[in-house]
C-alpha cells in the first residue's frame, strides 16, 4: 500500500497509480502506472490529470509509439516499463483515488523523448 501525504497533488513528470476502470475496447483497465503530463497547478485546480498510460507488456518492445523508461520497480519483476504515447488520457485523479508510484518520476531524458514522440503524433508544434 502506498501512503499519500496530506495535500499531495500529482506533478508533471511524476508517475502515479490510477484506476483506469471503466474501460472500453483496447483501453487499459484496472490500476496502472500513469505518467503525468499536466502541471501540478492544473491538476490541483481541476482535479483532472492529463497523461499517458504505462505498461510492462513485452510486445511493446516493437511498438513505435512506446518509449522504454526503465525497469519496473516491483520486487521480483525484471521487466521494462513502457510509456504508451498513443494513449493520452484525462482522469479525475481525486475521484479515482490516485496515489504516488514507487518509481516517483521518469528521468528527464526519457520524459523529453516521450514529449517529442507525443508531439509527432499530435503535431501541436
Amino acid at each position: 500500500m502506498v501512503v499519500v501525504k496530506c495535500g499531495w497533488v500529482p506533478a508533471r513528470q511524476e508517475i502515479i497509480l490510477i484506476d483506469c476502470n471503466p474501460q472500453s475496447g483496447r483501453e487499459m483497465r484496472d490500476i496502472h502506472p500513469f505518467l503525468v503530463l499536466s502541471p501540478r497547478e492544473f491538476n490541483d485546480r481541476t482535479s483532472l490529470v492529463i497523461g499517458l498510460s504505462m505498461t510492462t507488456a513485452e510486445y511493446n518492445v516493437d511498438n513505435p509509439f512506446a518509449v522504454a523508461v526503465g525497469l519496473a520497480p516491483k520486487a521480483g519483476v525484471n521487466k521494462t516499463s513502457y510509456v504508451l504515447c498513443h494513449q493520452p488520457k484525462t482522469f479525475d485523479w481525486r475521484a479515482r483515488q490516485a496515489t504516488s508510484h514507487p518509481a516517483a518520476k521518469v528521468a528527464d531524458a526519457s520524459f523529453a523523448e516521450v514529449c517529442a514522440l507525443l508531439n509527432q503524433i499530435l503535431q501541436l508544434m
